[in-house]
């Protein structure tokens, strides 16, 4: 069962919209997030051109043992935005705004792809209201050459449109065995970038391509899942072993086949994942024994 966020034991309903200082306008929280379940609060920040939609395959299993709350970032699905040009820091706001129109305290993090950035700056800047973070499918400590090529999208797309070029992400997003075996859930996740703003977009994944976190992420001290496919070009698990080391203390999922999409793919495994790790942190997770 979805509750909106005005609903949460009325602490919002009498709410009226709050003009966030980095906003250029008012936003309702209940319009652009959901709740589900009960239990310690997860909030789940997706990733580029994507919308809260894309974890709906954890949410069965995370909702049992959390309360989960996830939003769609500025300018994506039914969060607007006057003006696409904005950076990491106010998508790191955001997050706090949202977290503290729930009333929430101390909250479990996960992110994928842009959102595993989004989360460890958050826990940098707000370090007293992450009890632990998990990062999906992310990027650290690229080299030269893992730069090049992510710019190489980049250019690509302000030459030829987004449009243009996302016909190549297909392969570096999917398993060639998933596209044949779901191909409107393919289709779906392509339509969910070209639905989202051309300006937003290429200016969010400008942020996913400049962003290095590997001089700061051992500023963060709170207990940390990382986890990438096996075959995930752009956040391989080169990048993600080396995120794991910088911070303090660490847990590195591998899967193996995998490339970019695992939410899409694997979305129960990850929740597996996600509640054997944080049960481990967390004495209010008490996992089923066919999860332990």
């Amino acid at each position: 069962m979805v509750q909106q966020l005005g609903s949460r034991e009325q602490m919002s309903a009498s709410r009226p919209a709050i003009r966030n200082s980095t906003r250029s306008e008012a936003v309702e929280p209940d319009a652009i997030a959901a709740i589900e379940g009960s239990g310690p609060n997860l909030i789940l920040v997706h990733g580029i051109g994507a919308t809260r939609s894309i974890w709906s395959t954890l949410v069965p299993t995370l909702s049992q043992y959390f309360t989960v709350v996830r939003y769609d970032l500025r300018g994506h699905g039914s969060h607007p935005t006057r003006d696409p040009h904005f950076g990491l820091e106010e998508l790191v706001d955001d997050l706090e705004w949202i977290r503290g129109q729930l009333g929430l305290n101390q909250v479990h993090l996960a992110g994928h792809s842009l959102g595993g950035m989004i989360v460890p700056a958050y826990a940098r800047k707000y370090p007293g209201h992450v009890l632990s973070m998990s990062l999906f499918s992310t990027a650290a400590g690229r080299t030269e050459q893992d730069s090049a090529n992510v710019w190489n999208v980049v250019r690509a797309m302000e030459q030829q449109s987004v449009a243009g070029v996302l016909p190549t992400l297909v392969d570096r997003w999917f398993t060639d065995e998933f596209t044949s075996a779901h191909p409107d859930i393919v289709a779906d996740r392509l339509q969910q970038v070209l639905s989202t703003d051309e300006a937003v977009f290429m200016n969010v994944f400008r942020i996913y391509a400049a962003t290095e976190m590997l001089p700061w992420l051992h500023e963060i001290e709170v207990p940390a899942l990382v986890l990438t496919g096996e075959n995930d070009g752009g956040c391989s698990p080169r990048l993600n072993r080396l995120i794991a080391t910088r911070l303090h203390t660490s847990s590195l999922v591998i899967l193996p086949r995998y490339k970019h999409s695992i939410l899409l793919e694997a979305g129960p495994e990850i929740a597996g994942c996600v509640l054997q790790f944080i049960s481990k942190i967390d004495a209010r997770i008490q996992l089923s024994a066919e999860l332990l």
